[in-house]
């Protein structure tokens, strides 16, 4: 494998981590209760809605690893929960497209960005997963190594789980 083999490489398995994030992201949110985007857990704890706008800030941070500038830390909030999640998805996409380009990254290697913003990112895919426990509207558990993620899907319109658990304990009544 040569040198740009590797980074080619890199860059699939980048944006296939991305993909993975758009999935968890709309698992967690698929079929949600109107409540929910406003959810507390309690004090201190970020709401979903400042969750996603969160995540959206940091998709927007990785952006800017590819063409400079700066992305707000914490950007004004959207009038609906609906038109946040189009907000984090279309960061999603941008980063990816600078993913399929030829744009370099700017003084971080791709370990970095996986570690970093893409980490961060999915950490909190898990907190909306679970803030949807705690809100009394648990999401059905899968095997998420049969999941139907693809690279070029980072858009909301994700496919619906391939093999979701039958039995599950925590289904609500």
């Amino acid at each position: 494998m040569t040198l740009v083999d590797s980074v080619d490489r890199d860059r699939v398995l980048l944006r296939h981590f991305l993909a993975a994030i758009a999935y968890r992201t709309q698992k967690a949110l698929r079929g949600a209760p109107d409540h929910f985007s406003h959810f507390s857990a309690g004090r201190r704890t970020r709401t979903p809605v400042e969750l996603l706008r969160h995540m959206a800030s940091l998709m927007g941070y990785a952006r800017t690893l590819f063409l400079g500038g700066s992305y707000s830390v914490t950007p004004p909030p959207l009038p609906t929960f609906a038109e946040e999640v189009a907000r984090f998805h279309g960061n999603v996409q941008a980063v990816g497209d600078l993913l399929a380009s030829d744009a370099p990254l700017r003084d971080i290697t791709p370990e970095q960005l996986l570690q970093g913003p893409f980490a961060d990112v999915m950490r909190h895919v898990g907190q909306l997963a679970l803030l949807r426990r705690l809100a009394d509207a648990p999401v059905a558990p899968e095997n998420f190594i049969h999941a139907d993620i693809r690279g070029d899907r980072l858009g909301a319109d994700q496919s619906p789980p391939a093999r979701p658990d039958t039995h599950w304990p925590e289904r609500p009544e």
